[in-house]
C-alpha cells in the first residue's frame, strides 16, 4: 500500500463519517420536531410548560447550589477542629 492509497482511504473514511454523522443530525432534527410538533397540538400545553419551567428551576438550583457554595473558611475549620479537641480533653 503506497502512502497516496492509505491517504485515499482515510479521505473516504471522513467523508463517511461526515455523511454519517449528518444523517444522524437530521434524523433527529425531525423527531424533535415531531415531538414539538405533537406537544404543541396538546389541549394542556399551557400546563405543561409551566411544569417543564418548574422543572428546570430546579435542577438549575440544585446546579448552582452543587457548584457555588464556597468552601467553609480555612481558620473557621481550625477553630471548629480546636473546640472540638476542648471538648474532648474537658471530658
Amino acid at each position: 500500500m503506497t502512502r497516496e492509497t492509505v491517504r485515499r482511504g482515510l479521505d473516504e473514511q471522513a467523508v463517511l463519517l461526515a455523511a454519517g454523522l449528518a444523517d444522524l443530525a437530521v434524523s433527529t432534527l425531525g423527531t424533535a420536531v415531531g415531538t414539538v410538533r405533537g406537544l404543541l397540538r396538546r389541549s394542556d400545553a399551557g400546563a405543561l410548560a409551566a411544569e417543564a419551567e418548574h422543572d428546570l428551576t430546579a435542577r438549575g438550583r440544585l446546579v448552582l447550589d452543587r457548584f457555588a457554595t464556597a468552601p467553609a473558611a480555612h481558620l473557621e475549620i481550625l477553630a471548629r477542629h480546636a473546640l472540638a479537641r476542648r471538648t474532648d480533653d474537658d471530658d
